[in-house]
């Protein structure tokens, strides 16, 4: 097995050891269980990044995996869709409150007259599903949309859904006056200096691109679909991901706007059993209670609606004990997490879809044993 490691900025090559002990402690025996070919870990410790490569991008050619190997990343980018919109409405394109119809003429006259953006990026539209049906197309994509019939009352369930999260970055980019996918490569990206991050990976790239492995363990990499790009499309590597998460806890030297934006996805909105609702992020109040976090990534909250209790007024960003998102596609299983009153994040990165449990426990591992040395 391939195992790299790189530091940066780091004072002490004994601390550093011992972060590189806890994460392959964690890693390997994870790698070994679900027959991961390749994991990219990185952790940042008081501003300084650390990168823990193990095995390979490919398992065809043998290219070992790096901090610049570009992973699929799932549901993570939803955060950056909430970045966006956010960002949107921090330069005035739209506020949160209004009316998704308001921005997309072919929904006015049906039920999202009274179903908030924020509705929309927070799941609690009344029950959108988890998925498009398979017999939705881009272009019947605003039909599908009037033409659904609501299980609840706007704002009093949750539902985690790919169809409402992806109309509400999909509205946001309307409003911005841009196709989603440029506003995302050519705007937010550079604005947060992530050079490995992309939407559709250039040909000059797709040597750096893993490839996901299936349950059957052939190479799969993510298809097309309705509202892809907002949902689950961002690829990027464990640098980029990382520097992301950074941004999250201290995003000095940002342009202002965007700096407002970030801050601003970590308000909390409403409570779910232990776990408060962001925009995009997952809110947690004990970082050290591991038990919390695992209920709050659990299936019966990613699967069922769930009555919602939402704050009011909305939580403040700085309230957050602990940050997370988790992603998966068909070939790739991804998770970060981060403290911010510690200034410890870890993102991990894999080249397979592993159980969502194991992700959660290993960052988790990662992020009291970064917490625990003296950098």
């Amino acid at each position: 097995m391939f195992v790299t490691c790189a530091y940066a900025g780091a004072p002490n090559q004994a601390h550093r050891e011992r972060l590189r002990a806890v994460v392959e402690d964690v890693v390997r025996p994870i790698m070994d269980e679900h027959d991961i070919p390749g994991v990219a870990v990185a952790v940042t410790v008081g501003g300084s990044p650390y990168f823990f490569n193990f095995g390979v991008a490919s398992r065809d050619d043998g290219r070992g995996v790096s901090e610049r190997t570009i992973f699929e990343i799932g549901s993570i980018s939803k955060t950056f869709t909430a970045t966006l919109a956010s960002y949107a409405q921090e330069v005035g394109a739209l506020s949160l409150s209004d009316p998704a119809s308001d921005y997309l003429p072919g929904l006015r006259g049906s039920r999202f007259d009274g179903i908030s953006l924020l509705e929309l990026g927070t799941y609690t539209a009344g029950g959108l599903p988890l998925q498009f049906p398979d017999n939705v197309t881009a272009q019947g994509m605003t039909s599908y949309y009037r033409n659904w019939r609501p299980d609840f009352a706007p704002a009093t369930h949750r539902r985690y859904s790919n169809p409402s999260i992806g109309l509400f970055g999909f509205l946001a980019a309307e409003r911005l006056g841009k196709p989603f996918d440029e506003l995302m490569e050519a705007k937010l990206f550079p604005m947060l200096g992530l050079p490995d991050t992309y939407i559709r990976v250039p040909t000059a790239r797709m040597k750096d691109y893993a490839f996901g492995y299936s349950k059957e363990g052939k190479p799969i990499r993510v298809g097309p679909g309705v509202l892809d790009s907002e949902a689950y499309g961002v690829k990027t590597s464990s640098a980029d991901l990382l520097r992301f998460v950074e941004l999250n806890m201290t995003s000095a030297g940002l342009d202002e706007a965007l700096r407002r934006a970030i801050k601003a996805t970590h308000t909390g909105y409403y409570r779910v059993g232990a776990m408060t609702q962001g925009l995009g992020w997952e809110l947690y109040d004990d970082p050290d209670d591991l038990k919390q976090v695992l209920a709050g990534n659990s299936a019966e909250i990613a699967y069922k609606p769930n009555k919602v209790e939402w704050f009011s007024p909305a939580r403040h960003p700085r309230e957050a004990g602990l940050i997370n998102k988790t992603g998966s596609t068909n070939g790739f299983g991804a998770y970060a997490a981060f403290i911010p009153a510690k200034k410890i994040g870890v993102v991990i990165l894999a080249n397979r879809n592993y159980p969502i449990p194991a992700r959660v426990t290993a960052a988790h591992r990662i992020l009291i044993g970064a917490g625990a040395l003296p950098f």
